[in-house]
């Protein structure tokens, strides 16, 4: 993975001194909070409902043990035992104290960790593949390319300051892991005819009040002028887009209004002025951002992951590797997916004593790396298949054995009405309730795969238009109810989900949510997974249950 270099560590060590000296004034009322705010937010500070909020960058959702060790440190000194893994790849922990934000992100230095544009109207963290380097279908390590924008979006000086916040994605395989369609702008490396790597560019992506599939701006775009075509992207949207309406500042608006066609035509002009210059992408520094991402040393070995759940001993632990682990393009090798998402744990929740075992895991098991992926979970990407048993031994007893990825109750969720200062109803307490409805891991693994995604308000934090089932908090004179959606996907085929009706309580939501898996069950073909169903049949017998239950 990559390792800081004197200029990274320089740049992280003095934004750590700057942000302690803007801490000290405003404790000292030399500073107004709305001195402060804009201050605080581009170091990831936020004032929620009853705390501050700490977002901490995890670019491209690589984790090294030493680093997890430092956020389990953080945990448990500064917090109240445990931090939220976001579907940005990101952690956050929401019960801090101003007065210790600059020592926390002093502690984040030593290890590489900062806070830098995880909030603000720049470019945030680049988010990639969790599989990144592991998996088979891929064309290259997505996460080279996520680590040249995280160098060049950096304190840009140009994008620092842009209509509104800013979010792109990298995918370097066939099966889209990084939904590249809901971003800002979407990349999926592909190869030319003439074995060139380049760039899909998708663009005008997002989801929030105005839900849209990102749009392809340019078929191919060669590695060396990737840098200058976004730079195009993002001065023809610095230029034009709104700044006078907080809810039509996004890219998506733009691309909207002038239509793609147009906004494509003058992104191509702005190109034919920086394509030439100084953001070619030379082959020497692209090289040398790969070498932190070559393989790892892997053992030699064989087998499969069906190899590995016909040999379990155990039912329960095969049923784990079914759900849990995904082939590995190394023969011998899986990646293990660990799940969030136990029974009553609010959902991408990890306490301090289980992201410390986790260190010691990767350590032990997975050549001492971690990854964090959008549905909020964690990978361990290098695990030989001859430890999975005793790997697994180890994650159960610690409550991090839950088999259910990509499952029913594998549920994404933002935090809600508990925490957010702008939610509307809360998402944890629904999440678990629909957790311990689909408890049975012999039944969810019968349903199969099915995502549901609960966000407490429209910003849509927790993706809900394209969950398989979106649930949308609402307040409604007061009460917190919610809207059901079906038929969302985030995948390579990504679709907006259709609400079935209008919004009901969290109690009947469950009720429904129950009633829409027996609907599926009744109705599916052999072999067909929900969202499939959906699309073959539409939401009209959905309906019918809704009103039914009514």
């Amino acid at each position: 993975m990559y390792q800081y270099d004197t200029h990274d560590q320089a740049l992280v060590d003095q934004r750590v001194a700057q942000f302690r000296d803007q801490v000290d004034r405003r404790l000292a009322g030399e500073l107004t909070e709305d001195q402060f705010k804009p201050l605080r937010l581009m170091n990831g500070l936020y004032l929620q409902l009853h705390a501050y909020m700490l977002r901490v960058a995890i670019p491209y959702g690589t984790l090294s043990a030493p680093q997890m060790r430092v956020l389990a440190h953080i945990a448990r000194r500064y917090d109240r035992g445990y931090g939220h893994f976001t579907t940005r790849q990101n952690i956050q922990y929401n019960w801090i104290r101003l007065a210790d934000a600059p020592d926390i992100l002093a502690d984040l230095a030593t290890v590489g960790m900062h806070a830098i544009q995880t909030s603000g109207n720049c470019i945030r963290n680049v988010t990639a593949d969790p599989w990144a380097g592991v998996a088979a279908d891929e064309v290259e390590d997505p996460r080279i390319t996520a680590e040249i924008l995280r160098q060049w979006s950096t304190l840009h000086p140009e994008f620092s300051f842009l209509p509104r916040k800013f979010k792109i994605a990298v995918t370097g395989a066939a099966s889209d892991r990084a939904a590249i369609k809901v971003h800002d702008i979407g990349l999926r490396l592909h190869r030319a005819e003439d074995g060139a790597i380049g760039y899909e560019v998708l663009v005008g992506g997002g989801l929030g009040r105005t839900p849209v599939i990102g749009k392809t701006i340019r078929a191919f775009v060669p590695r060396q002028d990737l840098l200058s075509y976004l730079e195009a992207i993002l001065r023809v949207y610095n230029l034009h887009g709104r700044r006078d309406n907080i809810y039509k500042a996004r890219i998506k608006i733009l691309v909207d209004a002038l239509g793609i066609d147009v906004f494509r035509q003058q992104v191509e002009a702005e190109w034919a002025t920086v394509r030439e210059g100084a953001l070619a992408l030379p082959d020497d520094v692209v090289a040398a951002i790969a070498a932190h991402f070559a393989p790892p040393a892997h053992e030699a070995g064989a087998g499969s992951v069906a190899d590995a759940i016909e040999a379990a001993p155990d039912p329960a632990l095969a049923r784990w590797i079914r759900a849990n682990v995904a082939p590995h393009k190394v023969p011998g090798y899986g990646i293990v997916n660990v799940s969030l998402k136990a029974t009553d744990q609010p959902p991408g929740d990890a306490t301090a004593s289980q992201m410390d075992l986790l260190a010691d895991l990767a350590d032990r098991f997975s050549l001492g790396e971690i990854r964090v992926t959008r549905e909020q979970n964690l990978v361990l990407p290098h695990v030989r298949l001859a430890d999975l048993p005793a790997l697994w031994a180890a994650l159960d007893a610690a409550g991090l054995g839950t088999p259910n990825i990509g499952l029913i109750s594998d549920i994404i969720a933002c935090p809600g009405l508990d925490y957010c200062a702008l939610a509307n109803a809360r998402s944890i307490p629904l999440a678990q309730a629909l957790t311990r409805r689909f408890a049975d891991m012999d039944r969810a693994q019968e349903v199969g795969e099915l995502h549901v995604n609960i966000s407490g308000c429209i910003n849509a934090c927790a993706h809900h238009h394209v969950g398989h089932i979106g649930i949308l908090g609402v307040d409604r004179r007061g009460e917190e109810l919610y809207q059901v959606t079906l038929g969302g996907r985030a995948d390579t085929d990504a679709t907006l989900g259709t609400v079935v009706g209008p919004a009901v309580s969290a109690e009947r939501a469950v009720d429904l949510i129950a009633g829409f898996v027996e609907t599926y069950l009744a109705i599916r073909h052999p072999g067909e997974r929900f969202i499939d169903t959906v699309a073959r049949v539409g939401t009209a017998p959905f309906k019918e249950t809704f009103h039914a239950a009514a």
